[in-house]
């Protein structure tokens, strides 16, 4: 036999051999990829297709136990879409959600640029900033609507001393709205003070000095240095922001239950209502879903317009 019929085999299994370790390395990434995947689809995916099969189906509390379900198709997008306190809460969630995120943002930026500062318990008082974190949300909202109480609460009580009249933060259909937001600022804060510190701190210290020489210090350094520097920072804080806001049912729940007059009702909290107090599971999947589309199209537009401005 000569060495030619010897090298064919050798030669095929070579290329074998090769092939095999291409399909290895190609399916490397994607191995580590699975545990995630597969969480994501048993976590998030499942309850998501299941919420929207649900909100097609007319889904009571008998469904749990004859398990049957009739379709009953656009009939729930229907009535709850042409309810009069759809337009209630869909303002609502629009002012809820708009105050809460401009004023945690301005003042979660202001408190980062001052933490920035070198200063003695600069430290400690980051750490007390993050307290509100640490307090379950039940018992921030028990201990709110106690100081927002027109009778006696500790707000109130505060301006007595003034001759300041007693104020119904929570039980005027005019002002509760302002009170839950003020309460929602004061929960929001600590995500972004540490999130916009953090991208602070990547800022090249090299860049505000060498902006000093050409006189950028200040505002100047602040829109010219530190804005562009910390826009993607921005982005994730304002679409994680808003994406929790449009959802945050608890403290609403715990202040003032939606009320009075449904002026503190929003999407969220009217899904909850048909759900889990009328047990109408399928006219509160369908606000769910409705929820759940706002928030996608705003972080569409939202990521598309901060990738667009740096192009531009």
């Amino acid at each position: 036999m000569t060495s030619a019929h010897l090298s064919l085999p050798v030669a095929a299994g070579e290329r074998r051999a090769i092939l095999r370790t291409r399909l290895l390395r190609r399916a490397t990434p994607w191995l580590f990829c699975l545990p995630a995947v597969v969480f994501v689809a048993m976590f998030f995916g499942y309850p998501v297709v299941q919420n929207v099969v649900m909100s097609f189906q007319e889904y009571t509390t008998s469904t749990f136990y004859s398990g049957q379900a009739p379709w009953v198709g656009l009939a729930n997008y229907v009535t709850i879409l042409s309810s009069y306190l759809f337009t209630t809460t869909l303002v609502n969630t629009a002012l809820f959600t708009i105050g809460s995120i401009t004023f945690q943002f301005v003042i979660g930026l202001a408190l980062a640029l001052f933490f920035r500062r070198n200063f003695p318990l600069s430290g400690l008082l980051r750490a007390m900033l993050l307290l509100p974190w640490l307090i379950p949300l039940i018992a921030s909202s028990a201990v709110w609507k106690w100081l927002l109480d027109q009778e006696s609460g500790a707000l109130n009580q505060f301006l007595g001393l003034f001759g300041v009249p007693a104020v119904p933060w929570l039980v005027d259909p005019t002002l509760a709205l302002a009170g839950v937001i003020a309460v929602n600022i004061w929960l929001g804060i600590p995500f972004n003070v540490a999130i916009l510190y953090s991208g602070l701190q990547a800022v090249p210290r090299e860049l505000y000095e060498a902006g000093s020489l050409d006189g950028a210090t200040g505002w100047k350094a602040f829109r010219h240095i530190t804005w562009p520097n910390l826009r993607p920072v921005v982005s994730v804080v304002i679409v994680l922001g808003v994406v929790y806001t449009l959802k945050v049912v608890d403290i609403i729940l715990g202040l003032t239950g939606g009320g009075p007059a449904n002026s503190t009702q929003t999407l969220a909290t009217n899904a909850y209502n048909k759900s889990f107090v009328e047990f109408n599971f399928g006219e509160g999947a369908a606000i769910s879903n409705v929820l759940i589309v706002v928030s996608l199209v705003f972080a569409v537009v939202h990521l598309y317009l901060s990738r667009r401005e740096p192009s531009e």
